[in-house]
């Protein structure tokens, strides 16, 4: 199709049980309007994670705003998304800066990025079936609740001990543990602002609950504001060079993964919305968010996925109108150019990013139990239970192996094992027979007619 679009009906108006399809506009005013809106609704999630992860707020902003055009020229505007921070990378991230520094772990997203690119270009020619065939949902669901789960000492945070006047003292920077009052109210605010609005506002709930737990902190003086008055207003965002390390990168490949899941639900969820096929789409999408990754990689920026918080717009609106994202893509990319926007943003205090974590960490969970829901996978049979089992447990404890200079830790471990588990027990079960058999007499249904 072409890049332009047509107006739908007099564009001021969506009829009832009608939408405004991708290739479609409402009126200029309008469609800025709602472009805006989806830049408040990834704003929250989007900005988390390099404030987690010690990145640049304002340079993932912009290759954010940049991966979101590149992604709509790509797709041919036939796919409206938003690329936004994936929270997959935040404990890849936050490993690799821990061990090796900022600038390897920006090598490892790019490398992530060219990874998934590649894969793209293979869906794209060859078809995305094979992809439900290596991935089925009991093992994505299992990677991204592992992804999840392992990440919640981080939400709980890290002190340190030192001896002061003959005393231990305790020093918590980092995380709930960081101030767990303004931690408490920021994760309380997420919960009711959840419940007690419709619409938009319930949907942003994230965003919302950290503007909350940011004035508690502001109240308490927990919040400094030196660095906002010496930035400047206008100005590029601070860049990193990337630098690469063969021992993190395992850290990094099972994102990828996650990324297929993502962008392949994404296409799938907006294809029911619209009532329009997008499955040759499908590789394009997955080339899109890898060429976007890549160039977060190549300075600094955070690795980049399709947002769900832009689908509940669309479907809040039903403006599904590709020029809204492009509005999107060039307001974020405006406000990454001010410096000063970007300093404020980081004064956000670790103890409402606690808040905020412990929420979002938890989605994270609870997201791979719901690709169990929707894909109705069965716990009766032996291979998805073990599938699931076994590397969730890896993943919350973490395990760790070396194999010379190369570290894989849980999240990595725990990918692979899901990946041979499954592979492995549905061969050695179909050559036995023994695919058939119960798990447990505690998982098998309930005989008809029975009662509680």
């Amino acid at each position: 199709m072409s890049l332009g679009w047509t107006k739908h009906g007099d564009g001021r108006h969506v009829a009832p049980g009608d939408v405004v399809a991708p290739d479609e506009r409402l009126s200029w005013p309008r469609t800025i309007g709602i472009g805006m809106q989806h830049v408040v609704a990834m704003f929250g999630s989007t900005f988390i994670v390099p404030l987690i992860t010690g990145f640049s707020p304002a340079t993932t902003l912009f290759f954010s705003a940049i991966g979101t055009a590149l992604f709509l020229l790509i797709t041919r505007n036939r796919l409206p998304s938003y690329l936004g921070s994936s929270f997959a990378f935040i404990a890849p991230i936050t490993a690799a800066t821990a061990s090796h520094g900022e600038s390897v772990a920006v090598g490892g997203i790019l490398v992530t990025g060219l990874v998934l690119a590649a894969i793209g270009a293979l869906v794209h020619f060859a078809g995305a079936r094979w992809i439900d065939v290596v991935m089925p949902p009991v093992v994505t669901g299992t990677i991204v609740a592992l992804i999840g789960l392992n990440l919640a000492p981080a939400a709980w945070g890290t002190c340190t001990e030192s001896v002061v006047d003959g005393e231990i003292v305790q020093a918590c920077d980092s995380g709930f543990r960081a101030a767990p009052l303004t931690a408490t109210i920021t994760l309380a605010a997420i919960i009711l602002v959840t419940v007690l609005f419709k619409g938009i506002i319930g949907r942003l709930s994230i965003l919302v609950g950290v503007v909350i737990g940011y004035v508690a902190a502001l109240l308490q003086g927990q919040v400094s504001f030196d660095a906002v008055r010496s930035a400047g207003w206008f100005g590029f965002p601070h860049f990193v060079t990337p630098t690469f390390e063969p021992a993190v990168l395992g850290l990094f490949v099972p994102v990828v993964l996650v990324l297929i899941a993502e962008n392949v639900g994404h296409v799938k969820s907006v294809a029911a919305m619209t009532g329009k096929n997008l499955d040759d789409v499908a590789g394009k999408a997955l080339f899109s968010d890898g060429l976007a990754t890549t160039l977060a990689g190549v300075g600094g920026g955070s690795g980049t996925t399709t947002y769900a918080e832009n689908i509940g717009v669309m479907a809040a609106t039903r403006v599904y109108s590709t020029a809204a994202y492009w509005v999107a893509a060039v307001t974020a990319l405006l406000l990454s150019m001010s410096p000063k926007f970007g300093a404020l943003i980081a004064t956000i205090p670790a103890g409402v990013l606690g808040g905020a974590t412990t929420m979002l960490y938890g989605m994270i969970g609870i997201l791979g139990a719901r690709i169990w829901v929707q894909g109705k996978v069965d716990f009766g049979n032996p291979v998805n239970l073990t599938t699931a089992a076994v590397p969730l447990i890896i993943g919350i404890a973490n395990f760790t192996f070396s194999a010379g200079e190369l570290t894989f830790e849980g999240i990595a471990i725990g990918t692979a094992s899901a990946l041979v588990i499954y592979h492995g027990m549905r061969a050695i079960a179909r050559w036995r027979g023994t695919g058939q058999e119960p798990a447990s007499p505690a998982s098998a249904p309930a005989a008809a007619g029975a009662t509680d």
